[in-house]
């Protein structure tokens, strides 16, 4: 069997790799050849990511490319898009090769419906605020990161859904060791787009400092929030991010509370877990779920929680650290594991015939 990927992004980003990447060993194991086709190159999203700057040469570029791709799924037994062919473009060519007789399974792991629905331009909401729902509607097959976009593909009229939350592979995670840490380090992992979510904390991280010797560690980021002296910025890669997330007391993912945030699939969290660290988060959309009140962490909605959530992790000491990250370690080996959901994923791919 053969499978054609439109994925977004290279490895290099993070839902290509969590939702198609993570993937492809495993299904090449089963005899499937896998073949990757990218829509952005690394340099346009180093570039987005850098200097927040959209290249439109490079953009246009990438539109040039994957529709010469496209000229070519009648050669594939499967075709799997992430998220859709080509971002804020009608969704011609996912009907056309729908009329060409191809059928095609269609990946989300956030709800990109609300980039064009609840769009701030009145043109873009015009045109395209039900591109997702058509896209969907045409797909054999919507895979679904959680029960937020499964229900849009419901009422899109979807004819086929598999829930697959975004996992990670636990081989390649490992827990940490605790007690020794000269400081209490509260760890983020993320990206330029979404380290905004700390802005509203600062004013927390600086309360704990007064009480406590703490260290804010920010994977992934460039630019910190403005509390030198107390946050070290760490450049993510992919081969030392397991690391870094050992480094982390706890580990946090505040959101805002909006409708794009209740399409998010958790991976933060996650991963924290994968290592053993206790979490806190904003208990939006499926973080809800994933956080288990005083089981992995803490659930924190006002600036007030979050203060009193890192506190009482703080102040629980090297036992209280352990108590919480076993238990994180066991629920992503049980429900949030490569290993528990693959079989799922090889038999919905290749269950949609072109």
């Amino acid at each position: 069997m053969k499978v054609l990927f439109f994925t977004k992004y290279s490895r290099l980003g993070a839902s290509s790799r969590v939702r198609t990447f993570l993937y492809i060993d495993s299904l090449e194991k089963r005899g499937v050849k896998c073949v990757i086709s990218p829509f952005f190159t690394d340099a346009y999203l180093m570039g987005v990511y850098g200097s927040r700057h959209h290249n439109k040469w490079l953009g246009f570029t990438s539109l040039i490319r994957r529709v010469g791709v496209l000229l070519t799924v009648r050669r594939y037994d499967r075709i799997v898009i992430e998220k859709e062919l080509i971002p804020y473009f009608p969704a011609i060519f996912e009907r056309l090769i729908t009329w060409c007789g191809v059928r095609y399974a269609v990946d989300f792991d956030d709800a990109i419906f609300h980039n064009y629905d609840v769009s701030s331009n009145k043109l873009i909401r015009f045109f395209f605020g039900r591109k997702i729902d058509k896209v969907m509607q045409m797909a054999s097959l919507v895979i679904a990161g959680n029960n937020y976009i499964a229900d849009r593909a419901r009422k899109a009229g979807a004819t086929k859904i598999a829930l697959i939350p975004t996992v990670i592979d636990i081989s390649k995670y490992h827990v940490k060791q605790y007690g020794g840490g000269e400081k209490f380090v509260i760890g983020w992992i993320g990206s330029p787009i979404t380290q905004k979510y700390l802005a509203a904390l600062k004013d927390v991280f600086v309360r704990l400092s007064k009480e406590f010797d703490i260290e804010l560690k920010l994977v992934g980021v460039d630019k910190g929030i403005g509390l030198p002296g107390l946050e070290r910025l760490v450049k993510w890669t992919e081969q030392s991010e397991v690391l870094d997330i050992q480094t982390f007391n706890v580990g946090i993912m505040p959101l805002e509370d909006n409708i794009w945030e209740r399409g998010k699939c958790g991976y933060k969290l996650i991963q924290y877990m994968g290592c053993g660290v206790p979490v806190v988060g904003t208990p939006i959309g499926v973080n809800e779920e994933i956080i288990r009140e005083g089981i992995n962490g803490y659930k924190a909605n006002s600036p007030e929680d979050w203060f009193l959530a890192l506190r009482r992790i703080i102040l629980g000491g090297t036992q209280e650290e352990e108590r919480l990250g076993l238990n994180g370690r066991a629920l992503a080996e049980e429900m949030y594991s490569l290993s528990v959901f693959k079989d799922k994923y090889y038999d919905s791919v290749s269950q949609q015939a072109t």
